[in-house]
């Protein structure tokens, strides 16, 4: 009896399935994508492997972790959807490596390499994503005709995701990005590529509410983290950033009638040699859009380019925008221990809307020098507001 007991647990691991019960807590099974066919030597096409894996946690009536082992899996383009799951207990464990293809053109036009859409309860633990982006990244920068390139995690309406003790490395486009979801909370991800990778986002939010980034480290070519029209409930805490453009909202007002940004809060935040630290920014044209009931404390700068910046005349390559004037509204903007050093005279820049100023803006202690402790100057133009404790440079808000 001992022995058939023995070989049918043999056989459930050789499946990938293996079930347990911790005392008094729910049943978990897991499934190890191996047992599906996946090969972690970084060459075989593991992507049917995964969706296998896929498609028995969401079958399975208990608590199920999708186990990825020591390895390199190369993985297609690839989409977890919810639709026709009935389990909202999923869990990814990532101990390995998910590679995508080497040759940018498989997956470059397909605008996501791993995304999931309308599942709730997932989490995705652990890993590396490896987006192989080099490539694409030499093709956008010799200004030849290329794909806009793959986002390589990206959750779309869904609901209570956690991601955590992720590394996003060389992401073809945005490294991860959270899109029309709510209850999000994303802690301890580690985010890579060069400086000089084109729209290569850290983690964008857009059209969210209730998301949480803790605890992360992202050095990327574009902004650490953007937000998006759309997102409100928003908490940023324990960032570091560089290099990098920074932590951005916006853009905004690129669409004519487009929902607003409120209730972000950005706290305990380091910037190295970055392009920007605090930045919102709106394009130079009609929209009814709109950012307010923003906090932004405990921010330290090293040697950043624009260490506060509003912007509302964002008009790359001067198109589409020249000669009008951003109609987004920006108000109850709160700037609180700001401190560092700029890399340019200019620390502080309000360059509002003339049609709609900024209003509410505050600054309290904030002390940013230039150029190995010389004094910093302010900008602003069309900016309403008040300043509070030691200010510097000295505020220029009417």
């Amino acid at each position: 009896m001992a022995k058939s007991i023995f070989i049918i647990m043999i056989i459930m691991v050789l499946l990938g399935c293996i079930i347990s019960s911790s005392e008094g807590g729910p049943t978990t099974t897991t499934y190890n994508v191996v047992s599906f066919g996946a090969v972690g030597d970084g060459k075989t096409d593991s992507t049917k492997a995964f969706l296998g894996a896929w498609s028995k946690a969401c079958g399975s009536g208990n608590r199920a972790v999708i186990y990825v082992p020591q390895g390199r899996f190369f993985v297609k383009s690839v989409n977890f959807n919810g639709n026709n799951c009935k389990n909202n207990a999923i869990s990814f464990q990532i101990v390995g490596t998910l590679v995508a293809p080497s040759d940018y053109r498989i997956i470059g036009n397909s605008g996501n390499w791993i995304i999931f859409e309308d599942v709730n309860g997932v989490s995705f633990n652990g890993g590396v994503l490896d987006g192989q982006g080099t490539g694409l990244w030499n093709c956008k920068n010799s200004g030849n005709n290329c794909p806009i390139g793959a986002t390589t995690l990206q959750f779309s309406n869904s609901k209570n995701i956690k991601i955590a003790g992720v590394t996003s490395l060389n992401s073809q486009m945005f490294h991860i990005v959270i899109h029309s979801c709510n209850n999000v909370k994303i802690q301890g991800v580690k985010v890579t590529a060069s400086a000089t990778s084109p729209n290569t986002d850290g983690i964008h939010v857009q059209q969210s509410s209730a998301v949480t980034i803790l605890n992360s480290k992202i050095g990327t070519g574009d902004d650490c983290i953007s937000i998006g029209p759309g997102t409100t409930n928003l908490w940023i805490e324990n960032i570091s950033c560089g290099p990098g453009h920074g932590i951005s909202i916006g853009s905004l007002g690129k669409e004519l009638k487009e929902p607003g940004v409120q209730n972000v809060t950005v706290k305990t935040v380091s910037f190295k040699q970055t392009q920007n630290g605090l930045r919102i920014k709106s394009w130079g044209r009609p929209s009814n859009g709109f950012a307010k009931d923003i906090l932004f404390q405990h921010a330290v700068m090293v040697n950043v380019e624009n260490p506060i910046l509003i912007d509302q005349n964002y008009c790359p390559d001067q198109k589409g925008c020249p000669g009008q004037v951003s109609g987004v509204e920006i108000s109850n903007v709160s700037y609180q221990d700001v401190h560092g050093s700029s890399a340019t005279e200019v620390a502080v820049n309000f360059d509002c809307s003339s049609k709609n100023p900024c209003s509410g803006i505050k600054l309290q202690d904030v002390k940013l020098t230039y150029n190995n402790n010389k004094a910093a100057v302010a900008s602003c133009a069309h900016a309403d507001g008040s300043a509070y404790g030691l200010v510097q440079p000295s505020s220029c808000l009417l």
